[in-house]
């Protein structure tokens, strides 16, 4: 039996990319699998597809920045499957403005649905969860390393680098172990689309897909894996160890 059936783990972007993958996975190993997303159509449409499977899955249309939708999607896992056991803050938009023309208003929907969604989702999830249950946060290269223009996202990328040691500290009391993963280049979209340059420039030779990301879910959710909190996972094939030189 899969030490995961039975469990609660509630993914936010459950619905599209790296979630719906993170989200397939944890149902295949027999968990009831809260999806949380803006998209009710693709939520909905995931929903279905894994209870024709013979998973166990729950929709909840969420816009994970807001304090009283983020408390409805806590209250109703909790009151359909009686635990919360792995949260998955994986929500997050990527935008991408010029420095000197980017906005309050861009910069708060950027900060304020990738990292205070952490924040909300962490606080409301951690009220009722056990000994043993995980937060996992999913975070990004950009955190460590940037192109031009990406200040929004990769401060909200950075933050929730520190937020992570942060929980793992403040949660350690109630037995909650909190950990990060940095996500490279995951393509989630036309895989075999790719250029066989996009694949050899990755020490690994080839770009990430949503099961790299998913599976390094189940091994920190995974409650015999308890000697690992408040890290930081880079799964990116290589690219930020690479020294690069123009020849």
């Amino acid at each position: 039996m899969s030490k995961f059936k039975g469990k609660t783990v509630i993914v936010t972007g459950g619905a599209n990319g790296i979630g719906k993958g993170i989200s397939e996975l944890f149902a295949a190993k027999g968990a009831n699998v809260v999806i949380a997303d803006i998209n009710e159509k693709k939520g909905r449409e995931l929903e279905d597809s894994l209870k024709e499977k013979g998973y166990s899955s729950l929709f909840v249309k969420t816009d994970v920045k807001e304090e009283m939708e983020v408390s409805r999607l806590m209250a109703k896992a909790y009151e359909t499957y009686g635990s919360i056991d792995t949260l998955i803050n994986n929500a997050g938009i990527s935008k991408f403005y010029s420095f000197f023309d980017m906005t309050i208003e861009m910069w708060d929907e950027i900060i304020n649905t990738n990292l205070r969604s952490v924040f909300l989702c962490s606080r409301e999830a951690a009220k009722t969860m056990q000994t043993g249950s995980s937060i996992i946060n999913i975070s990004s290269t950009r955190a460590q390393m940037s192109e031009s223009n990406t200040e929004a996202y990769s401060a909200s990328k950075g933050g929730i680098l520190a937020i992570t040691h942060a929980l793992a500290r403040t949660l350690s009391a109630k037995g909650i172990r909190v950990n990060c993963i940095s996500p490279g280049w995951i393509e989630t979209e036309d895989y075999e689309g790719l250029r066989e340059i996009d694949h050899k420039q990755h020490l690994s030779n080839r770009v990430g897909k949503p099961g790299d990301i998913a599976r390094t879910c189940l091994f920190l959710a995974d409650p015999e894996n308890d000697f690992i909190t408040g890290e930081n996972i880079t799964i990116d094939g290589g690219m930020t160890k690479k020294m690069i030189y123009k020849t």
